[in-house]
């Protein structure tokens, strides 16, 4: 009788691993997008403070340039026809301004998406996950 208590009932197979298995595969793919996403985080803001200093000094001296042009043309045409040399640049400066601004529109309609390298693999995964 000793040994009927003592025995265990024959247990069934385990499932304890495969749910372990697919947590730590589950947590692998997070850590691994949660890198790439830091990564890719870096990478746009590294960029974009780039951009904004060179577009910073880029209008700046722009800005010294046609001061200084238009000044020595106003001055060099002041007896003659400072009236026309006025408007002709006005005009120049508006061509300029409207070129400008359709660009930087067309060029933000255009944009890629930022994390573009991350919802890709996000993607990846998704199809080999999903059936």
């Amino acid at each position: 009788m000793r040994e009927d208590m003592d025995a265990t009932p024959p247990s069934t197979p385990s499932r304890g691993g495969s749910p372990r298995r697919f947590a730590g595969a589950l947590l692998g793919l997070l850590h691994g997008h949660v890198a790439l996403f830091g990564e890719e985080l870096k990478e746009q803001q590294s960029h974009t403070l780039r951009l904004l200093v060179l577009t910073s000094l880029s209008l700046v001296f722009g800005l010294l340039l046609v001061i200084g042009l238009s000044a020595a043309l106003l001055i060099s045409f002041w007896d003659s026809h400072r009236l026309t040399v006025i408007i002709l640049l006005c005009a120049a400066y508006t061509l300029g301004l409207l070129i400008c601004l359709l660009r930087l529109l067309t060029h933000l309609r255009n944009a890629p998406p930022p994390f573009s390298a991350s919802l890709e693999e996000l993607a990846r995964d998704r199809e080999q996950l999903l059936p």
